[in-house]
């Protein structure tokens, strides 16, 4: 036993702390597999996490990273070895789990999934449990019957971390990418590199609108909620479906039932956190195959873990383009 690297919050009288310091691996939770853990990411939940925006941690003291890559030190788990490279997202890590933001990290080992051959663990976290997120709304979409040939995808929050990969996934796949964003002027280059058609302001979905728009998409991937979620909803094409995986705008739906029973429109709720190992699986390797390595690149900025901290309020305040990948070791 020794001690290493870890971002750790604590909570006392005062309020919560946070800072970068020495942890005891005595310390560790309960887990079947030790991983070494190489990169994580930034995503939104970290961000609510790491400023105590939100009552994200459950638990402390707390290591927060909801999402790593890494290689198994140790495995009492039939499934895995020493030297096996893995990816972890979700399953409470950062939550209830002490996370990624450390050298180290013990969880169960049904928790993990093999990095996929053809993927670095760099990209493995660029992608993160943001584009992982994404895929599992593709997946959800593609689920409903919809292709390319349905009409046009909507991305909200095209400029952020589910968002930007979306945009590439959506793209790469065919589709005609609407991307929303509030930043239009800004990241109209950057999103029509990742493969947006159309870029529209996120102002045109912001405001209440009303109950039936009209038919301007067949399908929706997004991370925003709350009245933008609602617009989405009432503009999509009869027989269409969105895909909600985000609350950056709230968590409050004020909508109506007009699109559901006159157009047909499904709303698919996307949980990255608690999926099933198969369908995780599906995701990984679906992404391995068909997210283009230079949109990825594009998308990706790289931080080392002593300034994660700093960039919690960035996250929160939308001054992050795309993915954020947090360099452990």
């Amino acid at each position: 036993m020794g001690t290493f690297k870890a971002v750790v919050i604590e909570k006392g009288d005062g309020g919560q702390s946070v800072a970068l310091k020495d942890f005891d691996e005595s310390g560790l939770m309960d887990g079947d597999v030790t991983v070494r853990v190489t990169h994580s990411t930034l995503n939104y939940k970290d961000g609510l996490a790491l400023t105590g925006k939100a009552p994200v941690v459950r638990r402390w003291p707390m290591i927060p990273g909801i999402d790593f890559a890494g290689v198994v030190e140790a495995s009492s788990h039939p499934d895995w070895k020493p030297g096996d490279s893995v990816v972890l997202n979700g399953w409470g890590t950062g939550e209830t789990h002490l996370g990624a933001y450390a050298e180290k990290a013990r969880v169960k080992g049904d928790w993990l999934v093999a990095l996929p051959a053809n993927l670095t663990p760099e990209q493995a976290m660029a992608v993160g449990t943001a584009g992982y997120t994404a895929m599992l709304a593709l997946l959800a979409l593609e689920r409903h019957g919809l292709s390319p040939a349905a009409g046009p995808a909507l991305v909200t929050g095209a400029a952020g971390g589910v968002g930007s990969v979306a945009v590439a996934l959506l793209a790469r796949a065919g589709w005609h990418v609407i991307a929303s964003t509030g930043r239009a002027d800004e990241e109209a280059e950057y999103l029509r590199g990742l493969g947006a058609a159309e870029i529209i302001d996120r102002r045109e979905l912001g405001a209440p609108g009303k109950p039936l728009g009209k038919e301007r998409w067949a399908a929706t991937i997004d991370a925003v909620g709350s009245t933008t979620l609602a617009n989405a909803l009432a503009m999509t094409r009869y027989g269409g479906a969105v895909a909600a995986c985000g609350l950056a705008g709230g968590m409050d739906l004020p909508a109506s039932v007009a699109p559901f029973i006159l157009r047909g429109v499904a709303l698919f709720g996307i949980d990255s956190v608690m999926a099933p190992l198969p369908l995780r699986r599906e995701a990984w390797s679906r992404i391995a195959r068909d997210l283009d390595p230079a949109a990825l690149s594009v998308m990706t900025t790289t931080v080392p873990l002593d300034q994660v901290i700093d960039r919690g309020p960035e996250i929160l305040a939308g001054r992050t383009r795309g993915r954020v990948v947090v360099t452990i070791a």
